[in-house]
C-alpha cells in the first residue's frame, strides 16, 4: 500500500490494510475490531490519555477507525502501552496498530461527525479549565498528582479503597484526603504522569460500588505531596517510618488546605452528567457506569454516643437524629453513665454514615463523640429493671419513621452533613408562627 496521504474517505474507499501489525511508527494509527455502532467519543477515549488527537476517521461498516496523533511519540506511547494492555470497548478488546499512512485527509462531509466530536472535547477541555499553562494540550497535564472528588457519598471511601482502585493503574505513590466545600476529596501521586493519565481516562465519571460514590477526576497543580503522617487520613506508601500521630490538616498534607468539617465523608451530589467515556486500560463499561467491584465496608453497627446532654437528651430524640443516616433500630441510653448512649442502626454502612456526618457535632450545647461500640446490639432491659432504666431503652425496629427501608429509595441520594437550613417535607399547610414554635429536640 503506498504511503501517501489518505485521500477522502467514504464507502466506496477501499481500504487495504495488512492483518499483522505494521512495525514502522507513524502518526496514524489503524483500529480494528470495533463494535458497529462504536461512538467517536470511544474511539477517542482509546487515545486521549497519550496526547492531543488531530484527525479522526471511523469506518463504521468496517468496524474500523484511524486516528492521527499530532506526533509520532505520542502513537508510539500508544501503541506501546496497548501491547502489554489489551484496549477493550465496552468490554470488546480491539486491536490498533500502526497504518501505512501517514496523515489523514477529511475534506468530505462523511466524517462530519467525528471532526465535531474532536472540536467539542477540545473545547469542552479550554471550558473546563483544564488546559495545562505550560503548553500542555487539549486538558492533559503532566502532573503526577491527580485531585479526586467523590460524588453521590454512601459507603465511606478509605485510603485503602483508593489506593485498590488507582494501583491497578500504576504504583501509587502518597494519598492524601480531605474536605473541602463539603466534599470528600483526595490528592494521589502516581510515579509518572502516563499512569495518572491512564487512571484519570479510565476511572473519571466510574462509581466505585454500585450507585454511588462516584468519582470525579482532574489533574492537580501540584507534582509532588509532602506526606509528613501515616494515618486513616494520608499514607506515603514509600515511607513506613513515618509516625501515624494525629497531625493538623494543613501540616500533614505540606500544602494549604482547610481545617476538617465534622463530617469525615460529607454529602451527596448531583451525578456527573458529563460526556461518557470509554475506560482505556483494563475497561470498565461506559455507559452505564459500573462499580469498581469494591466489597461495601463490614463490621459492628452499633454506635458509642458520648459527652450527651443528660438533662436535654432522649432515645426519641436520638432516633431522629441518627435516622437522617440510616434506620435507627434501638437507643439506651446508659442508665448509670447517662452522658452516654448506644445507637444500632440497620447496618454497618449506615453505622459509618452517621458517625462521620455526627461525629464532633453540638447537640444541646455539647459537643457529642460518635465512635463504634464493641457491642453487637443493643440489648433491651431485663424484665425486672425499674421503670426509669426501661424508659431510657427504646425499640424503633418497627418504626413507620424509617427512610431507607425500601431499596434505591431517593432518600439515599439526599444524605447531608448537619446545616443550619432544614428542610420538612409531607407536612400540611402551617403559618409562619407554627413553624416558629415546633418543639424540635
Amino acid at each position: 500500500m503506498s504511503t501517501s496521504n489518505l485521500s477522502t474517505v467514504d464507502s466506496s474507499d477501499r481500504l487495504r490494510v495488512s492483518e499483522r501489525a505494521q512495525c514502522v511508527p507513524s502518526r496514524v494509527l489503524h483500529l480494528r475490531h470495533l463494535p458497529a455502532d462504536v461512538f467517536e467519543e470511544e474511539v477517542l477515549a482509546l487515545a486521549l490519555p497519550f496526547g492531543r488527537v488531530s484527525k479522526l476517521i471511523t469506518l463504521k461498516h468496517k468496524n474500523q477507525a484511524f486516528v492521527e496523533m499530532t506526533s509520532e511519540e505520542a502513537a508510539v506511547t500508544m501503541v506501546n502501552y496497548y501491547t502489554s494492555t489489551t484496549p477493550t470497548v465496552r468490554n470488546h478488546p480491539i486491536f490498533i496498530q500502526y497504518s501505512t499512512h501517514h496523515e489523514l485527509k477529511t475534506d468530505n462531509l462523511t466524517n462530519q461527525r467525528a471532526q465535531v466530536a474532536l472540536q467539542t472535547i477540545g473545547a469542552a477541555a479550554v471550558h473546563s479549565g483544564n488546559m495545562a499553562s505550560g503548553g500542555e494540550e487539549w486538558g492533559f497535564a503532566s502532573s503526577p498528582v491527580l485531585r479526586i472528588i467523590v460524588e453521590n457519598l454512601f459507603y465511606p471511601v478509605t485510603l485503602e479503597v483508593l489506593q485498590q482502585i488507582f494501583s491497578k493503574f500504576g504504583s501509587v505513590l502518597k494519598i492524601i484526603t480531605f474536605t473541602r466545600n463539603s466534599q470528600f476529596q483526595a490528592l494521589l501521586q502516581f510515579i509518572d504522569a502516563v499512569h495518572a493519565q491512564h487512571a484519570k481516562a479510565a476511572l473519571d465519571g466510574q462509581n466505585i460500588y454500585n450507585g454511588c460514590c462516584t468519582l470525579r477526576i482532574n489533574f492537580s497543580k501540584l507534582n509532588t505531596l509532602n506526606v509528613k503522617y501515616n494515618n486513616d487520613k494520608s499514607r506515603d506508601y514509600t515511607r513506613a517510618d513515618l509516625p501515624t500521630g494525629e497531625p493538623e490538616p494543613a501540616a500533614a498534607f505540606g500544602v494549604a488546605l482547610p481545617q476538617y468539617g465534622a463530617a469525615a465523608f460529607p454529602p451527596t451530589f448531583h451525578q456527573h452528567t458529563g460526556m461518557s467515556v470509554a475506560a482505556v486500560p483494563g475497561s470498565l463499561v461506559s455507559p452505564p457506569r459500573v462499580s469498581l467491584q469494591v466489597a461495601p465496608p463490614a463490621g459492628h453497627s452499633v454506635l458509642l454516643v458520648s459527652n450527651l446532654n443528660p438533662e436535654s437528651v432522649s432515645p426519641h430524640c436520638l432516633f431522629i437524629l441518627f435516622g437522617v443516616y440510616g434506620d435507627v433500630q434501638r437507643v439506651k441510653i446508659l442508665f448509670n453513665k447517662q452522658e452516654n448512649a448506644l445507637v444500632q442502626m440497620s447496618d454497618a454502612t449506615q453505622a459509618q454514615l452517621a458517625m462521620s456526618h455526627l461525629n464532633g457535632q453540638r447537640l444541646h450545647g455539647n459537643m457529642i463523640r460518635v465512635t463504634l461500640s464493641k457491642h453487637p446490639m443493643v440489648q433491651l432491659p431485663r424484665s425486672g429493671a425499674g421503670q426509669e432504666e426501661q424508659a431510657l431503652t427504646r425499640d424503633f425496629s418497627g418504626s413507620a419513621l424509617h427512610r431507607f427501608k425500601k431499596p434505591g429509595s431517593k432518600n439515599f441520594n439526599n444524605i447531608f452533613p448537619p446545616s443550619a437550613t432544614l428542610h420538612l417535607s409531607n407536612i400540611p399547610y402551617l403559618t409562619v408562627f407554627f413553624l416558629n414554635n415546633l418543639p424540635f429536640c
